[in-house]
Order: C-alpha cells, then sequence, then structure tokens
C-alpha cells in the first residue's frame, strides 16, 4: 500500500496534486511520500516485535538526506557501504553507533573515517579486509567491532545482477571457512567480533531462500559460541521484494517474513539487525515525466518521454517493471494504445516498456512511473548532459523540493580546462 492516489481525476502525494507540483518544478521529477515511509517502517517493527532487533536502512536504495533524516526520526539505523553514504547518514544527524558499515572495498580511509566519528559494526568482507581493518583500528589505538559476512551459497531465486549469496558471486566468505576466518579474527589487534552478517539478493519473492540461508547461519552461531566467540548479534541483510506489477504477484509480508526469522532464529537470543531497502522507499516514489510526442513507427507507436535511461536506469539495466499510469486520469470510454514507452537518450537501450498497453496519451501529458523510489534518483546520472532531476518529499497537506535540477551552466562548470587548451 502507498499514499499515491487519484482525487478528481487527478494523481496526489498524500494530499498533494501532482500536477501542481509539476507546474512548478518541471519535468522529469521523483516524488516520495513520508507516510508511506511512516508505514513501511512500522510494518517491520511490527513484524519484529518482541525481539530486540534494530532496523537499518539501506541508505543505497534512496539517500536523500531528507529520507535518510525521516526514517531515523522514526527509529531506523543506516546501512552504509561507501564513505559518501556514512557522511551523508551522519549529516543526517544519525549517531555513529546506529550505521553499519557493509561492502566488498571498504578502502583505508573509510575504515578511518568511521573508526573516528563511531560505527555500530565493520561487516567485514575477506580476510584481506580483517588484516587491514586491524591494522588500521590498532595504529588509531580503537577496537573495531565487527560481524564477519558469510556467504551461505543459496541461490535467492532473483535477478542475476542482484544475486549475492551464491558462491560465485563476490560477497562475504565461503560458509565452509566461517570457523577459520573468525578464529583469526579473535586473535587480532584492533577487533571484536560482535556477531555474524549475510546477505543473499535483492527483490525476493519468496520466503523460503531466506529460510534455507537462515537455517545454516543458525548452526553457524552454534558452532562458533562452541569455539569461543561472543555471536550477540545477527544482521540477516535485505532483499525482501515488493510488487512492480501483475507478474510478480503477492511477494511475503513484513509480518511473514519478522514470524519466519523467530521461528528459524530467535531460539539463540541474539539481536537481530535487518537493512531494508526496496521495501522502506520503493512504493513511496513515483518518477513524473511529461510526453514529448507520439512517434508513428513502422510497426509500432512510441511514446517519447522527457525522463530517461539515466534517470530510471532498472529497465535498461534489469529489464525492470514499472507501471506506468497517468497524472490526470482520463475517461473511462477513452480508447486504449499499445506502445514502446522511451526516452531521448540516443541509444536503443533507453527504453522502458515495449508493447504496453495503456490509455491513448498526447504530447504535454503527464505520466507516473510506480514503485520508482529505490535505485531510481540513487542510481541516476546525467548522461548526455542532461540534469540530475530534482526529488519532493510530501507530508499531508505539505511539499518540499529536496533536491533542486541543476543548471546546465553549473553542471558544465565543473568541467576544467587544461592551461595548454587556453
Amino acid at each position: 500500500m502507498d499514499h499515491f492516489s487519484y482525487k478528481e481525476d487527478i494523481l496526489h502525494a498524500e494530499e498533494v496534486s501532482i500536477q501542481e507540483i509539476a507546474k512548478e518544478v518541471g519535468t522529469p521529477f521523483y516524488i516520495y511520500s513520508t507516510a508511506t515511509l511512516r508505514r513501511h517502517f512500522d510494518l517491520f517493527e511490527s513484524a519484529l516485535s518482541g525481539v530486540d532487533h534494530l532496523i537499518c536502512y539501506a541508505v543505497k536504495a534512496a539517500s536523500n538526506q531528507a529520507i535518510l533524516k525521516t526514517l531515523a526520526k522514526f527509529g531506523a539505523g543506516m546501512d552504509v557501504v561507501s564513505g559518501g553514504e556514512y557522511k551523508r547518514a551522519r549529516d543526517a544527524g544519525v549517531d555513529g553507533g546506529r550505521i553499519v558499515f557493509s561492502g566488498v572495498g571498504k578502502t583505508g580511509a573509510e575504515m578511518k573515517l568511521a573508526l573516528h566519528e563511531g560505527v555500530r559494526q565493520f561487516n567485514v568482507e575477506s580476510e584481506e579486509e580483517l588484516l587491514v581493518l586491524s591494522g588500521i583500528a590498532h595504529d588509531m589505538n580503537r577496537v573495531a567491532p565487527i560481524s564477519i559476512r558469510v556467504n551461505p551459497d543459496v541461490d535467492a531465486k532473483t535477478h542475476e545482477k542482484i544475486a549475492t549469496g551464491k558462491a560465485e558471486n563476490k560477497f562475504g566468505i565461503p560458509i565452509s571457512r566461517a570457523r577459520e576466518v573468525y578464529a583469526r579474527a579473535a586473535s587480532l589487534p584492533g577487533i571484536q567480533v560482535v556477531g555474524i552478517d549475510l546477505h543473499i539478493g535483492s527483490q525476493l519473492t519468496q520466503l523460503l531462500p531466506f529460510e534455507k540461508a537462515y537455517t545454516k547461519i543458525a548452526d553457524l552461531t552454534d558452532v562458533l559460541r562452541s569455539d569461543g566467540h561472543e555471536i550477540k548479534r545477527l544482521d540477516l541483510g535485505g532483499g525482501l521484494g515488493i510488487p512492480y506489477g501483475l507478474e510478480d504477484g503477492s511477494p511475503p509480508t513484513p509480518k511473514e517474513y519478522g514470524e519466519m526469522v523467530k521461528r528459524v532464529l530467535g531460539h539463540l537470543n541474539c539481536e537481530i539487525e535487518i537493512e531494508p531497502g526496496r521495501l522502506l522507499v520503493g512504493n513511496a516514489g513515483l518518477l513524473v515525466s511529461e510526453v514529448i510526442y507520439v512517434k508513428k513507427g513502422h510497426d509500432r507507436e512510441f511514446l517519447i518521454l522527457d525522463a530517461a535511461m539515466n534517470d530510471l536506469l532498472r529497465p535498461a539495466l534489469y529489464e525492470a517493471y514499472h507501471d506506468i499510469v497517468p497524472v490526470k486520469k482520463s475517461s473511462s470510454n477513452q480508447e486504449n494504445a499499445i506502445y514502446d514507452v522511451v526516452g531521448p537518450v540516443c541509444e536503443t537501450g533507453d527504453t522502458f516498456a515495449k508493447s504496453r498497453a495503456m490509455k491513448k496519451c498526447s504530447p504535454g501529458d503527464l505520466v507516473a512511473f510506480r514503485s520508482a523510489g529505490a535505485y531510481g534518483a540513487a542510481m541516476a546520472s546525467e548522461y548526455n548532459t542532461r540534469p540530475l532531476v530534482p526529488e519532493v518529499l510530501t507530508n499531508n497537506h505539505e511539499y518540499s523540493v529536496i533536491r533542486e535540477r541543476p543548471a546546465l551552466e553549473e553542471i558544465i562548470a565543473r568541467d576544467k580546462i587544461p592551461f595548454w587548451l587556453k
């Protein structure tokens, strides 16, 4: 459920007309709903009630500081994968002790930053990283709390580009080597083992892969405790999917997920950390775009929008589906059309949908891409020297532009001409 609905045939974000926002901000733009963020966060809180837990929002899904500050106000910690995300979270007012630092390629500078400003734990991905972190923490006279990311070799049954828990993926250490790596960690200066970490993938629409992975982690917890390690936290990652279209059916709910977590891991008396991103923000955001042309091709019609693959990369990168709806609802007797929905970027891959059945559109009409809050603005670029699109946050009857559209002059001014060309 989200808080985008039609009122008098105009799509609204909570109580704000998207048509009116488009007049002020221009298109394309992203818009997020505070009420939807609140609802999705509360669903997870309720799902894990009765268990010591912390919900750490995966910043990579949507990293605007207004979103981070909103979720932090609800009680979320943060899961970051770079020094930049760490700084975003800190600048949004998140205490370092509520930030989990993940990522397969942490640099020494990023480790120093987090150790200096505070961190809940590092999710260590390799022995090589473990040695570097130990050396830096020891030199700084600090202790780095760590969980080691274990790769359980479980197929997440998701798109191959967002599967992260199989043996051939780059993430974590093989579960078969966990005992020796934990033994080494315990022997190193500047390191404090606090738990186990795993993350098997994104956009999972079944609970079984989670349950298989968590069962392996439960067994590993018992083994590591028998070896003398204090395992007090289990970081379960994120990955619970959302429905993008009818073909996704009904993915498991947070309640169903929480019941499974309690059943499989509840007896261990560990603090549970989860790192949802998509499920918190995915359906809390739309991308709004304007129709530029309706072009007749050889055997099809193209709906050419002012949004492009640089604004919403998921369809080009993952062949991802997004429902595309009119901002102004047409009359029920308006005829349908079949469109290839495309953007203006000079690549055939700049295609959002093929042979999509929609109500007939005309130049100037506004359309909205649903479920665009996750990995939309966060993955956007300035390809073709197209400015990054604005972001807007609504809160009941109010809205605020939380990122401005940069002027072309501002973008071009970032280029520096070498002296021999002046």
